[in-house]
């Protein structure tokens, strides 16, 4: 993840994991990484990992379940718009993502002819 610096980054985080979500990039009933695991990856303190997902469970988008992990629960309205594809895309790559991954899993998706 890349930090802006204009807010807490604990927010920051919070907002990151939140777009994810709502984007489908992490879909409801998948766990998220422990918060030392994830803290670790981005290079940040575990506390602030912890605040991020103890406000991420208050808005209703995680919920963290003692001794098994943490898990997305919030779910797409069904009416809502489909999510931007370059927003998709954008979050992908943050995520680390590389194009020639992505391109592998289009192709594993769809086939190769198609």
């Amino acid at each position: 993840m890349r930090f802006s610096g204009k807010q807490d980054v604990y927010i920051e985080i919070a907002e990151k994991y939140k777009e994810y979500i709502k984007l489908g990039v992490i879909k409801s009933g998948e766990k998220l990484p422990s918060v030392r695991q994830a803290a670790g990856e981005m290079g940040v303190n575990p506390n602030t990992v912890a605040r991020a997902y103890s406000m991420l469970e208050a808005e209703g988008y995680i919920r963290a379940l003692p001794k098994k992990g943490v898990f997305v629960i919030w779910e797409k309205n069904a009416g809502s718009d489909a999510p931007d594809k370059k927003n998709v895309i954008f979050a992908l790559r943050d995520m680390g993502i590389s194009k020639e991954v992505l391109l592998e899993w289009v192709e594993e998706g769809y086939g190769k002819n198609d």
